[in-house]
C-alpha cells in the first residue's frame, strides 16, 4: 500500500460534514424587465404557432419604447411593443425569433397586405391597381 497523507475512511467513520442551513436558499424574483420579456415571448410563440412560423426586427420608436415588427410564414404580419430593446432582445431569445437589422428586403417582401392596408398606403394616393387576393384557402 502506499503512503497517504490522509488515513482511508469508511462511510460514516470520516468528519461530520457540515450542516445544511436550515432554510433552503429562495429563487429570486424575476424582475419587471424578465415578466414582460416572459410575456413578449409567449405573445411571440402564440403568433408564431398560429402562422407557421415568425422572423421579426426591433426598432425603436421613441421615449425608450421598441417595436417588434414580427411577420409570419403565411405572410401576417402583426407588432408588439416593448419598454427596452434589452426586453425586446431577451424575449425573441425566449421565443426563438429569427431577427433582421432591417425590415427590408427579404423580410419586407414576405408581408402580404390585405385590401385595408393597400388602400391605406398607396391606393388612395396613387389611384394604383387593386390588390391581388389572397389564395384560396385548402379548407374552402
Amino acid at each position: 500500500m502506499a503512503d497517504t497523507t490522509q488515513p482511508e475512511t469508511t462511510e460514516g467513520d470520516g468528519p461530520a460534514a457540515p450542516a445544511a442551513s436550515a432554510k433552503p436558499a429562495k429563487p429570486s424574483k424575476p424582475s419587471k424587465d424578465e415578466k414582460r420579456a416572459g410575456r413578449l415571448a409567449h405573445q411571440i410563440t402564440a403568433f408564431a404557432t398560429s402562422h407557421g412560423g415568425a422572423e421579426g426586427q426591433i426598432a425603436h420608436i421613441g421615449r425608450g419604447t421598441v417595436r417588434i415588427a414580427l411577420v409570419g410564414a403565411d405572410g401576417e404580419w402583426g407588432v408588439l411593443v416593448a419598454p427596452s430593446a434589452q426586453s425586446a432582445r431577451r424575449a425573441a431569445g425566449l421565443a426563438g425569433l429569427t431577427l433582421h437589422d432591417d425590415f427590408d428586403g427579404d423580410l419586407a417582401a414576405k408581408v402580404r397586405t390585405g385590401p385595408y392596408e393597400w388602400t391605406r398606403m398607396a391606393g388612395i394616393q396613387l389611384g394604383g391597381a387593386a390588390n391581388p387576393p389572397a389564395p384560396a384557402s385548402r379548407d374552402a
